[in-house]
């Protein structure tokens, strides 16, 4: 049975599935007036769709000798909804149209078991003649729902002319697959957008380097950078991002340096993995040369970026060039967070320096900052260590008395 968009419009009756029952509906009209249970050896076997040109092959065994040469349609749901479907179904927005609403409630009630999607969609394109805009409604309130079918809706809605695709619709399908680690269909969908004759813009180009990268396939992620012609902030972060993943920081560097002669900067967040993978390396020359770059392209250090600073320095054993960081810290204004402590009272535990240690508390303690969790545990093994944790731990206890007393006498 062959069912097209430009069926006839001399068929008088509407065929529609649902949940192995068929709906009856009279012309056009929006009105269901039947609803009957298809025997099994009449319900649908299998389903070969050719959506992509406006037709939908059905292939159907035993069908009943009234049900031939009716046109399919697309219709409401049925009356049987569970409570989670009913729920779905009263946070649509109230804005939707009647056309969006009526597709929207047949997704909720969606079953693969029993339904076919593009069957369904199919059907609802022929009913309901969408609009771009409506399109657009249908995505944004499935994403909203999340909706577990939504990449084959927006892939289904590619195909449709109804939908006039561009190419920042296949860009968002291709970033959405991206982000989802779905790297085979993306491509899948750039090859798609390629083979119709949609030529990548700068925004898709960026978006394969994430892509790439995160993959790490760094081959690909370069030979998409270099076909953009003038790479603007986001390409610039993209392609830093895929040097840092790959461990090639002297690059990656070299790129920074780069944007920093045209006077482009990429964010906050590019700065920080940089910062991050010098950092954890112990790196402490490359750490400062990221940490000078950050402040001399406008972005406030914050203790986060300041503690990875130090842990460069700490791990390289440089305690001093770390010590003065955090005195740097304090200079602008700065509190030193509990990380910073426990990197520091970490990498004086390793040298033995006990009374450096003991000093560089006793400032932190003048300036106000209080020892927090990871600092004292860090404190505390060391203390233990030497064997003095029960006496730190009896004077402690003796300073708590103390206080306590001394509030409780306070008016």
């Amino acid at each position: 049975m062959l069912f097209s968009s430009h069926i006839g419009a001399n068929l008088h009756l509407n065929l529609i599935p649902f949940d192995g029952t068929w709906q009856f509906c009279k012309g056009d009209s929006n009105i269901c007036i039947c609803r009957e249970s298809l025997p099994p050896s009449c319900r649908r076997s299998s389903a070969t769709l050719s959506v992509h040109n406006e037709v939908v092959t059905m292939e159907t065994e035993g069908m009943c000798g009234e049900q031939k040469g009716l046109k399919l349609k697309w219709f409401d749901v049925g009356p049987n909804l569970t409570n989670t479907q009913k729920h779905a179904i009263s946070q649509l927005s109230p804005t939707l149209s009647n056309r969006c609403k009526a597709l929207m409630r047949r997704a909720i009630c969606f079953s693969p078991q029993e339904e076919n999607l593009p069957f369904l969609l199919a059907s609802w394109v022929k009913a309901m003649k969408p609009k771009r805009c409506h399109w657009l409604l249908i995505l944004k309130e499935m994403k909203k729902l999340d909706f577990p079918f939504y990449f084959e809706v927006m892939e289904y809605a590619l195909m449709e002319n109804s939908f006039e695709p561009n190419v920042r619709d296949y860009t968002k399908l291709i970033d959405a697959y991206a982000k989802k680690d779905r790297v085979h269909d993306a491509l899948k969908i750039f090859q798609t957008m390629k083979d119709r004759g949609v030529q990548c813009d700068q925004v898709t180009l960026t978006v394969l380097i994430h892509m790439y990268s995160k993959a790490g396939d760094l081959y690909r992620a370069k030979e998409a950078f270099e076909e953009i012609r003038l790479p603007d902030k986001r390409a610039y972060g993209s392609m830093v991002m895929a040097y840092i993943r790959a461990q090639e920081l002297c690059l990656a560097e070299s790129l920074l340096k780069q944007m920093e002669a045209k006077e482009v900067f990429v964010g906050r967040e590019v700065y920080k993995a940089m910062l991050r993978s010098y950092s954890n390396s112990g790196d402490a020359d490359g750490a400062q040369r990221i940490f000078d770059a950050i402040q001399f392209a406008g972005i406030v250090p914050d203790s986060r970026l300041c503690a990875l600073l130090v842990n460069a320095y700490c791990l390289a054993g440089k305690i001093e060039g770390a010590r003065s960081c955090i005195d740097n810290m304090r200079n602008a204004g700065l509190k030193p967070n509990d990380k910073c402590i426990a990197l520091m009272l970490g990498a004086y535990n390793r040298d033995g320096k006990l009374e450096s240690a003991l000093d560089f508390l006793m400032k932190l303690e003048k300036d106000g900052v209080e020892i927090e969790e990871e600092a004292s545990e860090v404190l505390a093994r060391w203390l233990r260590q030497i064997g003095v944790i029960e006496e730190v731990g009896l004077v402690l206890r003796e300073f708590l008395e103390v206080k306590r007393r001394g509030i409780a006498s306070s008016p």
